[in-house]
């Protein structure tokens, strides 16, 4: 069998993950009758069918499925293995590296951002990249098993499997109402009590969707859906017209309402003040740069709270 090389690997895993030669070639930017070209000679040094090709696209094989995992492990060490070498070009205490950030919409609708860019204005960050990317709790966890990303920030009320965590930043859930809005009257609202109203909420997918379901759920209720938006922001807007209510970070309704005819509610339940953390494979294997911002975001967090509980 001939040497696996990693371009091809590269290429076999652009397919699976757009399941299309088309979409994976502009992509990579490479010709689609390139990609057929090496992942058939993979096919034929491997000795086995990696991918069924399909009038929509390409599916993979058990035996692709199998390769996928390998390959995206592969490739993850070569990458780190390439930021970590960029590390070692630095000079005068600055860092070279390239991080990957992923974070459901309530982090990035809250502090991340800020504590993002307070790193990147310090001098020795200088020289280190940061994307980030918005995902929900499921995918950021999954990109992270996978390899994709290093770090992720989300609630903390989700599977992480195996994936080491630090404590972040809190928020509070409460109701954004109108300001004519019968509930509007209230200091603060149990969620049952706002069960009569529309609601506008975020994507199914999306984890305060959930959580409020099952809240509903346990209320033998259930959600009334006005309208489904894909951000805080979005739904602010849409209760500010007076269609609705919804439930949003406090800050986040503090920070994004000014200027709109709303009105911020704390929920007085259990579950409205939520826990945020910072997950990761295993610390001490990431790459130097994200060690350091893992460390910044820590150190931000914990002034934050002993700010907020100082008298």
């Amino acid at each position: 069998m001939h040497d696996l090389d990693v371009k091809t690997l590269r290429l076999f895993v652009a397919v699976c993950e757009s399941r299309t030669m088309a979409r994976a070639a502009e992509l990579e930017h490479i010709e689609p009758s390139a990609i057929s070209k090496r992942i058939a000679q993979l096919e034929l040094d491997l000795g086995v069918e990696l991918l069924v090709r399909e009038r929509r696209g390409v599916q993979p094989t058990p035996a692709g499925l199998a390769l996928l995992d390998h390959a995206r492990t592969v490739l993850f060490t070569i990458d780190r293995i390439a930021v970590e070498a960029a590390a070692f070009g630095a000079s005068r205490g600055a860092l070279r590296g390239h991080v990957r950030l992923v974070a459901t919409a309530s982090a990035l609708a809250e502090e991340l951002p800020d504590d993002v860019a307070a790193f990147m204005r310090e001098p020795a960050n200088a020289d280190v990249r940061i994307d980030i990317e918005e995902r929900v709790s499921r995918d950021l966890v999954r990109a992270l098993d996978e390899g994709r990303a290093s770090i992720g920030v989300c609630w903390d009320h989700v599977d992480f499997g195996g994936l080491e965590r630090r404590p972040y930043r809190r928020d509070r859930l409460a109701l954004a109402v109108h300001p004519q809005h019968p509930l509007a009257a209230h200091e603060t609202l149990r969620f049952a009590d706002t069960l009569d109203a529309q609601h506008v909420g975020l994507p199914p997918q999306s984890a305060v969707h959930a959580l409020l379901q099952r809240a509903a759920a346990s209320a033998g209720r259930t959600l009334a859906m006005r309208a489904i938006v894909s951000n805080f922001d979005a739904a602010l807007r849409v209760v500010a017209a007076g269609l609705g209510v919804s439930v949003v970070p406090l800050e986040v309704g503090l920070r994004h309402a000014a200027g709109l005819d709303v009105r911020m509610i704390p929920l007085d339940e259990p579950w409205a003040e939520r826990r945020f953390v910072l997950c990761f494979r295993r610390f001490e294997a990431l790459p130097a740069a994200s060690q350091r911002l893992v460390e910044h975001l820590s150190a931000r967090a914990a002034a934050g709270r002993a700010q907020r509980a100082s008298p």
